[in-house]
């Protein structure tokens, strides 16, 4: 028996999916990317140091922040470059934002239709306009963070590498930060929402990777994690992915130790859920699922969980740059020939971006490994386990319930084939 379902809607990309499956047991599980490949890569070796910053963010419109970010820390890091701490808070203010604007967008109007059986987005809106009008509030509070600190909504022009371009109109970002109470009742009731959903039974044991920082929770820096307590410097756990290249994909699989592992949201959680902020811990006490979970539909409770505490910390680092003076906007350094790794938590979960450069600040080599290139191969498992549970139902629930998984894991296919 052959399980094909042509075109996988609600994730950012275009994919399809494939099962063989024989006397109950499925064979393979094939999540495709039916996206072109634009060879980013490629393209950077023989740039100057500046261009990646600028370039990489193209990859995607849905989190070109985090692009932007990655190939900045990883070009700092060939340099030996530390920004000055004004810098550093503008930064994770808009990490925070990207965080915010991503998961107000999927949960409602990509995720949320799966539990209700509603095609499209101007149904959903049509059945739930309260709820649809908080995650418009809450996706305008971090895409209003964006362009204030990054100088525009999508693709952001005020990072460079060593500091920032300007400083962002501090009233603009007191006017945003008024109405942070109105938009965390917002968060508070969309979780509301996701913690009442009947989640699918979905156990399988497995690892959950992602950065974490023993002084906050870990959005912008830091060491990778692993759900077994291991901690690995994000460097070299870049260099020990191996990238897998199946003849029929234009996505490179990234495994690690020749088997797979979940990053992302319920990762975050399973993880580092002690340091959430207190808001956070209350939605996360009441949602109803124990932690840490192997149910990976949870993670969709998780980017609600997130998206309260990146609100409660977007306010609490905007209030701390407030009482700081930014005296220098930018650190002096020198071009050199050097080797660096960035490695930010984007919403899908971990970014990583490599880079070496010449004497003269020309890339000689780059390597770009995505949240999604990790989630796929753990994905295919997933719904190896999954699809004998759904087996017993008609087609069109059979391929609506394995759509729900998929979209559950939040994949972003444009970043997948960069």
């Amino acid at each position: 028996m052959k399980i094909k379902i042509d075109h996988i809607c609600k994730i950012e990309g275009h994919a399809d999916f494939i099962a063989d499956i024989e006397r109950g047991d499925v064979k393979t599980a094939r999540f495709r990317t039916l996206e072109g490949a634009r060879l980013i890569e490629g393209i950077l070796i023989g740039r100057k140091y500046i261009e990646p910053t600028i370039i990489t963010p193209r990859i995607c419109g849905i989190c070109p922040v985090v692009h932007n970010l990655t190939s900045t820390k990883a070009i700092e890091a060939c340099f030996n470059i530390k920004p000055t701490e004004p810098v550093i808070l503008l930064r994770k203010i808009l990490e925070l934002a990207q965080l915010i604007h991503s998961h107000g967008i999927h949960l409602f109007f990509l995720s949320l239709p799966d539990f209700f059986k509603i095609k499209t987005e101007l149904n959903m809106i049509e059945r739930f306009p309260k709820e649809a009008q908080m995650a418009i509030r809450v996706r305008n509070f971090g895409v209003d963070l964006v362009k204030v600190i990054g100088g525009r909504t999508v693709h952001p022009i005020t990072t460079e590498i060593g500091g920032i371009k300007r400083l962002p109109d501090r009233k603009a970002l007191h006017e945003i930060l008024s109405r942070y109470e109105a938009v965390m009742e917002d968060a508070l009731g969309l979780a509301k929402v996701f913690a009442s959903l009947e989640y699918p039974e979905l156990f399988r044991k497995q690892d959950y990777m992602c950065l974490h920082n023993s002084s906050e929770y870990a959005i912008y820096d830091g060491d990778v994690l692993s759900l077994h307590g291991k901690t690995i410097p994000a460097a070299k756990f870049m260099h020990s992915l191996e990238e897998v290249k199946r003849p029929y994909e234009l996505i490179k699989h990234a495994k690690y130790k020749g088997g797979s592992f979940f990053v992302g949201a319920i990762a975050r959680i399973n993880n580092n859920q002690s340091q959430l902020n207190p808001e956070a811990k209350r939605v996360l006490k009441n949602c109803g699922i124990k932690f840490p979970s192997y149910n990976n539909f949870h993670n969709i409770m998780c980017q609600a969980i997130e998206l309260v505490h990146c609100l409660e910390e977007s306010q609490k680092l905007l209030n701390k740059y407030f009482s700081q003076r930014a005296s220098k906007l930018n650190v002096p350094f020198k071009i050199k020939a050097g080797r660096g790794v960035g490695a930010v938590e984007a919403p899908r979960g971990t970014l990583y971006h490599y880079y070496e450069t010449d004497k003269n600040g020309y890339i000689t080599d780059c390597n770009i490994i995505t949240p999604t290139a990790q989630q796929v191969p753990n994905m295919e498992e997933d719904l190896k386990t999954w699809i004998p549970n759904i087996m017993k139902l008609d087609e069109k629930t059979r391929v609506q319930e394995i759509r729900k998984l998929i979209r559950a894991y939040d994949p972003c296919m444009t970043c997948a084939t960069h």
